[in-house]
């Protein structure tokens, strides 16, 4: 049997972290469809310009894609936290999602240096 691959992106905490986020999203189950649909394109949008930043060459490329990441992510927690607001999802799921943006939003500066 053959190992999978090693991607640019699968050596990054940071990935990780970020598919931890879009799980957290999916498991929040945001009543609102408009609110759900935002949170998850969002936390979608973050694991993918991860990625898209380890795969870059260029320093600028690079911090292009992990700063466009951060914003996702802090998208995705106000998304998820706006939809509390509305009655629309669980304050444990908002709280459970803005930690893991926590993290990631901290990893993301030295990715993006």
């Amino acid at each position: 049997m053959l190992d999978k691959p090693l991607l640019p992106h699968h050596k990054l905490i940071a990935f990780g972290v970020a598919t931890q986020l879009l799980v957290a999203v999916r498991d929040a189950g945001v009543r609102d469809a408009h609110l759900r649909d935002q949170a998850l394109r969002a936390a979608q949008s973050a694991c993918l310009n991860v990625a898209e930043g380890a795969a870059r060459v260029t320093r600028a490329d690079k911090a292009r894609a992990f700063t466009v990441a951060r914003g996702e992510a802090v998208e995705a927690a106000a998304a998820v936290e706006i939809a509390v607001l509305c009655g629309a999802a669980k304050q444990a799921d908002s709280d459970r999602v803005a930690a893991i943006v926590h993290r990631l939003v901290g990893l993301l500066p030295r990715l993006i240096r």
